[in-house]
């Protein structure tokens, strides 16, 4: 290989490093700017925070925030979306299992919330305060528990009798799901005394049990 072939790659491999860095600084840094919203968001909600605050926290500038995500609205949707993909982040494929796997899931992801105060402490408050008029988080809240009933139903479908009917497993979806919701705000409240995990997992069993043995409803046959 000639001398100018090696500078000409030299050149290639600066300028793609180059290239890389940029990519990697700019992921840190929005990373960054969404620990900082997501602090401040679970310590004075949406509406009474503002970027100024968000970028104190970030230890860089208001302009340097508008600049990732352009306004509060876009910087909220990419903490609840970072909210989501720390559920999945350890999943194959990042993708939700489905059956039994799912039911245990839950539990895992209840065991995982314990060691994660701060996110548990900004889906618990934006999640209440999304019930208010106009918040722009009350479509994601919406679409995000109509989904999960979807995927806690379509599990506990494959778990229980076939005599079960549709509507029973709908409602013990719902009852799984305010389970866990419900245990979040507790333990934020009282972290020595609530175990999230053996509350989610026995609500679980409680409820596949009931559900196989007809209780609920009063119309489905024993298994």
């Amino acid at each position: 290989m000639s001398t100018t072939d090696t500078q000409s790659n030299a050149k290639t491999i600066s300028r793609a490093d180059k290239a890389r860095k940029p990519r990697a600084s700019t992921a840190a840094t929005r990373e960054r700017i969404i620990e900082a919203a997501m602090a401040v968001f679970a310590n004075r909600g949406y509406n009474n925070s503002s970027l100024l605050e968000i970028a104190d926290q970030a230890e860089m500038t208001h302009a340097g925030v508008l600049h990732h995500f352009g306004s509060k609205d876009n910087l909220l949707t990419a903490v609840l979306a970072h909210r989501d993909d720390a559920d999945v982040a350890e999943l194959h494929d990042h993708k939700l299992p489905t059956g039994a796997a799912m039911l245990e899931h839950l539990v895992h992801t209840a065991r995982a919330n314990a060691k994660r105060p701060g996110i548990v402490q900004a889906y618990a408050v934006l999640s209440v305060e999304s019930v208010t008029e106009n918040h722009p988080a009350q479509n994601f809240f919406r679409d995000r528990l109509a989904g999960l009933r979807v995927i806690v139903s379509d599990a506990l479908r494959a778990v229980v009798s076939d005599n079960v009917p549709q509507h029973q497993i709908n409602q013990a979806a719902s009852l799984i799901i305010a389970t866990m919701d419900g245990l979040q705000v507790q333990w934020l409240l009282e972290p020595d005394v609530i175990d999230m995990a053996a509350g989610v997992e026995t609500t679980i069993t409680a409820v596949v049990a009931q559900l196989n043995a007809g209780r609920p409803g009063g119309d489905a046959t024993q298994s």
